[in-house]
């Protein structure tokens, strides 16, 4: 019999071979994938008026003339380095190119996490205070509703509502033009702050909060659900009823014992949101013209940039797969079981 720190260690080395291979299926079908877009990458990266000796040439450079399956193995050779190549439109190096972006989509996606949990949790301890009520079932409605909006027509929706009609909140870009504000971490409310401009930092708040709020709304559906499963299941607990029969009042059971021990699901929830958003913030970013990992992506699609996609694409895929690991580290430390059934520990 092993003991329980082999075992445990054992079980984390086999998620993390599955991981890399999750990634390297990632890697291999998308590039495949992308060597069925038309076009001549060689002629894109050349330029329009480049010869067919310049093109020849670039192709030869590129590697683009040996066969597939090569070109595939150097691909995954270079990315398993870390490089993640050379973006044919702005011929600097790719990796580069998405860390500089990369903290504008991860400000939008925490801020609707914030938002999300902000919601979901109050509605569901409601609901867990009125169970059965009529108030519990529109709330349920309305959680269903918010779940299938689609994405990019909420996102046209509220600018034009909030943004052009009522004009209470800006409907573009991450920060007014007459702000100037020095690059330190990419994200726009932090760099404010650190700047020592709280005016900037407010309208940053602005900027970010309609497309924060378009991702989130989806997301509250999902928070709520759990959280009020949750909920309700530890209001069934003996501790808990104990309590009540004493005389502790509902609301503050709820609030300084029940939400704590409930809380742990939906933080799991919250770590498998935290990797797929990135993917939906890539349509959110597009709408509201925020720089990100959005723009990044639409652009190079727009420039046939094929390596600057690939990149982008498999940064999405790590942030993925590595949220999914943490969380499930977390759920094997918190739950013990979980961690029987993971581990048999």
């Amino acid at each position: 019999m092993r003991p329980p720190g082999a075992t445990t260690a054992l079980w984390v080395l086999r998620r993390l071979l599955g991981a890399v291979a999750t990634l390297v299926t990632l890697a291999t079908v998308v590039f495949f994938l992308l060597k069925l877009v038309p076009g001549d990458e060689a002629r894109v990266v050349a330029g329009t008026g480049a010869t067919p000796a310049q093109v020849a040439a670039t192709r030869a450079r590129l590697g683009l003339d040996s066969p597939l399956l090569v070109q595939w193995l150097r691909y995954l050779g270079r990315i398993a380095r870390g490089d993640l190549g050379t973006s044919s439109s702005t011929q600097g190096p790719v990796a580069k190119a998405v860390w500089d972006v990369l903290p504008g989509t991860a400000e939008l996606v925490v801020a609707s996490l914030v938002i999300s949990v902000a919601v979901a949790v109050p509605l569901a301890a409601l609901s867990a205070l009125r169970d059965r009520g009529a108030g519990d079932a529109v709330r349920r409605v309305l959680v269903v509703v918010c779940a299938g909006l689609p994405v990019f027509w909420l996102a046209l929706m509220l600018q034009y509502l909030l943004g052009s009609r009522l004009g209470v909140l800006p409907i573009s870009g991450s920060l007014s033009a007459w702000y100037d504000v020095p690059r330190v971490t990419g994200s726009t409310v932090v760099d404010s702050l650190l700047a020592g401009n709280p005016a900037a930092a407010w309208d940053a708040v602005q900027h970010l909060f309609l497309p924060a709020l378009v991702l989130a709304v989806p997301q509250i559906g999902m928070t709520y659900r759990v959280a009020r499963a949750e909920l309700l299941r530890v209001l069934t607990r003996e501790h808990v009823l104990v309590a009540r029969a004493v005389g502790v009042p509902r609301r503050r059971l709820i609030r300084r014992h029940v939400v704590p021990q409930a809380l742990t699901p939906v933080v799991i929830l919250l770590g498998i949101e935290f990797g797929y958003l990135f993917g939906g913030a890539v349509l959110v970013e597009s709408v509201f013209g925020r720089s990100g990992l959005g723009a990044f992506l639409t652009n190079a699609v727009a420039q046939k940039d094929t390596v600057s996609v690939e990149g982008g694409v498999l940064v999405i895929g790590v942030i993925v797969v590595a949220t999914s690991l943490v969380v499930d580290l977390i759920q094997i430390v918190r739950d013990p079981r979980v961690r029987a059934t993971a581990i048999g520990a």
